[in-house]
């Protein structure tokens, strides 16, 4: 495993890769860190390489001032340029999927697949009203990740929490929705109390040709409530990828049918 630091104008990502094969990029959410992952990099790494980001003002970049979704995604962007990613597997939770959106429609040649885990970008709500799920969707989550939770919650600091909440709840991917090129499955915890499964079936339309798995009796953080079924669906997804669609180069295949698929 490695790690290291990307910088651009002030403004930095904490980068952690391991493994080798096919590039999946990870990025946490609103309060998380590089371990919301630790149940799913160990079944991942074996078949690609793994990059868990973590975002200016969260984990080991907690020092940097945290900064908006469409900077975060533009910092993305920049950061897979200068690495020169291509055929990247985007996979995003909440604020993350949010961040993806973005990336994904600014540098569309190099997003091949888009996984978004109950993405906030549809999310209409007054910051605070948001706030109050907390409490019942920790409860509803696995119990024994709540000090990970309440950790990382810490380490950002609510100054960093709250201006990333309002910023996210005013900040739309209306514009961005178009402009995404990449194959899309979208997976949601049946019980999200946070971002209500609702908005992940108006996620699905709006992106045709996208897939939405429904994960039953899984909460807002739904790869650590399901780590097994999650893992699973992210990797037969990648697995379908066709061989010409890891051709930058190439058209990409045309969309498929819209389904849905539920998990218990």
């Amino acid at each position: 495993m490695s790690s290291s630091t990307f910088e651009q104008d002030g403004q930095s990502l904490y980068v952690t890769a391991s493994g080798e094969g096919p590039p999946v990029v990870l990025i946490h959410g609103l309060s998380g860190s590089r371990g919301w992952w630790r149940y799913n990099i160990p079944a991942l790494r074996g078949k690609a390489r793994v990059y868990s980001l973590e975002l200016s003002g969260y984990g080991h970049a907690r020092r940097q001032r945290s900064l908006s979704v469409r900077d975060m995604a533009a910092l993305v962007s920049a950061w897979m340029r200068a690495e020169n990613l291509r055929g990247v597997t985007l996979v995003g939770h909440s604020m993350g999927g949010h961040i993806s959106m973005h990336v994904a429609a600014l540098v569309p040649d190099r997003v091949q697949n888009l996984v978004l885990v109950g993405a906030s970008g549809l999310l209409r709500a007054q910051a605070y009203r948001t706030a109050l799920h907390l409490p019942r969707a920790a409860l509803i989550g696995r119990k024994r990740f709540l000090a990970r939770v309440l950790t990382d919650a810490a380490r950002a600091g609510p100054r960093t929490l709250w201006r990333n909440a309002v910023d996210l709840l005013n900040d739309s991917v209306q514009d961005s929705l178009p402009l995404i090129r990449a194959r899309t499955l979208i997976v949601w915890g049946e019980r999200d109390v946070l971002v209500p499964l609702a908005l992940g079936q108006l996620l699905h339309e709006a992106l045709p040709g996208s897939r939405l798995e429904v994960i039953e009796r899984a909460g807002h953080i739904v790869m650590v409530d399901a780590p097994q079924r999650f893992n699973r669906v992210l990797l037969d997804f990648i697995a379908q990828t066709a061989p010409e669609e890891t051709e930058p180069e190439q058209t990409a295949s045309e969309p498929r049918g819209q389904t849905e698929v539920r998990h218990d």
